[in-house]
């Protein structure tokens, strides 16, 4: 806006030349102004005392500064609502906010930390941190292997590859590559306390045996019969065929005890398998105590509900089978790397073979 050269007191003392009986031509003449700039002021000035002009600036001046005390609470609070589905924790979502609102509303990055209590030391810092792409690649090369694996077994596998690093360090990284595994649906659980399932003390002490349901890409239905040793956590048996009675349950055991030994106890649900006439008849020949868990309690039988969880989320949700002998193909080799490879958590990140060659050598050394 253009200023006037002259006061207001000085408007005043104009008009007030023409009031006591000047031309206003003269009056124009004399101050160098035109007519129309005259009649401006008069229609302002006209008829106002210096002090009422005084007056009149400090109002204009209060209103001037409440508009723009306005204007900068509105567009606080619009900054404010802009960012409020953000959650400002770490440094580099904070350094995006304030760039964010830089852009967006055209203010500078003092205003922008100054509304959004953010300390510009921060925004200004410069990281000196490595960007660990080696690292990175070859977690993304384990995750990309075993796409169900969280970031703490892929810490496992990087460690015995010879990476060696901080486990939340790791997490971060992980983190930043988007690498999390999406849970799947759960099921609702009872609430309550449990009695703890017993531990077995050694190899062959306890199995555990259960059928894991899974179907072909034409629709077909097929089952696996999984058997697991309960204290070493190995994978005795996977056995996948469309129709699995007790003759042939009691058939894959002796395989089973044929190249590892008899065990002393053989755990299960109340299926009709396990409860068949074949099944009670191989435990009078072969002398095992066989228990049956109460119906409708599958954590009695945690050990291979457990397996059977990672059986399903690592092998059969990953792999679309079409026929049984790709089935079994598949199976066999995914029980060869949960055996030797994978490793497991509840045995200290080491795999069921090291775990069982471990208890084998301290029974030789006592």
């Amino acid at each position: 806006m253009k200023h006037s050269r002259f006061t207001d007191e000085q408007i005043i003392g104009i008009l007030k030349e023409q009031e006591s009986g000047m031309r206003t031509a003269d009056v124009c003449r004399k101050h160098g102004i035109s007519e129309a700039t005259f009649y401006k002021y008069k229609s302002k000035f006209g008829g106002m005392e210096v002090s009422d002009a005084r007056k009149l600036k400090a109002l204009e001046d209060e209103n001037a500064r409440l508009k723009k005390l306005l204007a900068e609470t509105m567009l606080d609070n619009a900054i404010l609502k802009d960012v409020a589905f953000k959650k400002m924790v770490t440094p580099e979502v904070k350094r995006g906010a304030v760039a964010h609102v830089c852009k967006q509303h055209g203010v500078s990055q003092r205003r922008a930390c100054e509304v959004l209590s953010i300390d510009r030391s921060s925004v200004r810092y410069c990281s000196v941190r490595p960007d660990d792409a080696d690292i990175r690649e070859a977690m993304k090369a384990v995750a990309s292997e075993r796409r169900r694996f969280g970031y703490r077994r892929i810490h496992v596998m990087l460690d015995r590859q010879g990476i060696v690093m901080n486990l939340k360090k790791l997490r971060r990284l992980y983190r930043e590559e988007k690498l999390t595994v999406r849970k799947r649906g759960g099921r609702k659980r009872a609430l309550g306390t449990r009695r703890p399932l017993a531990l077995p003390s050694r190899p062959n002490e306890r199995w555990s045996l259960d059928f894991v349901s899974d179907a072909f890409t034409d629709g077909r239905r097929f089952r696996v019969l999984a058997v697991v040793d309960d204290f070493t956590r190995e994978c005795l048996a996977l056995v996948a065929d469309t129709s699995l009675s007790g003759r042939r349950l009691a058939r894959e055991l002796d395989a089973v005890i044929a190249r590892r030994g008899k065990p002393r106890t053989i755990v299960s649900d109340n299926g009709t398998e396990m409860t068949s006439m074949a099944i009670l008849e191989w435990c009078q020949n072969t002398h095992i105590d066989w228990h049956y868990i109460a119906p409708g309690k599958p954590m009695q039988n945690g050990f291979v509900e457990s397996f059977n969880g990672s059986f399903r989320d690592e092998c059969l949700n990953e792999t679309l089978f079409s026929s049984l002998t790709q089935a079994r193909i598949e199976i066999a080799a995914w029980k060869e790397d949960y055996n030797r490879n994978r490793p497991h958590s509840s045995l200290g990140n080491i795999t069921p073979t090291e775990f069982a060659m471990k208890m084998a050598m301290e029974k030789l050394a006592a």
